[in-house]
């Protein structure tokens, strides 16, 4: 790289870290309990950025269901938000179950509603 004039880059990401207001902290019922025995009694929930393009972003809000290990709900959005969110879970709302729902506290989860 030297020889022809290139050099890398590192940027550093500055850690922001928000603190919890006891409003937003849930307990922890999963308890790192990853097995559940039937279907619709755990689901996991994450939302994943991907960077693709020049610069651009898409987001991944997802359900999955610790039972059979597969996604019970998703949602591929432009941006990251309390909407996307939402649509993930309302898409399984119809089916009538009432699973434990374990999320990660992410800003999406953690931003009160207006």
């Amino acid at each position: 790289m030297k020889l022809v004039g290139m050099q890398s880059v590192i940027r550093r990401k500055e850690k922001s870290y928000v603190k919890s207001t006891s409003q937003q902290v849930a307990e922890n019922l999963l308890n790192r309990n990853f097995f559940a025995k039937e279907s619709n009694e755990k689901w996991l929930t994450n939302v994943t950025e991907f960077k693709y393009g020049n610069g651009q972003k898409a987001y991944l809000s997802t359900i999955l269901d610790l039972h059979e290990k597969f996604i019970v709900s998703y949602v591929l959005g432009c941006s990251s938000n309390n909407s996307l969110v939402f649509q993930t879970l309302d898409l399984q709302a119809a089916s009538g179950s009432t699973p434990m729902i374990h999320s990660d506290r992410g800003f999406q989860v953690r931003q009160e509603v207006a």
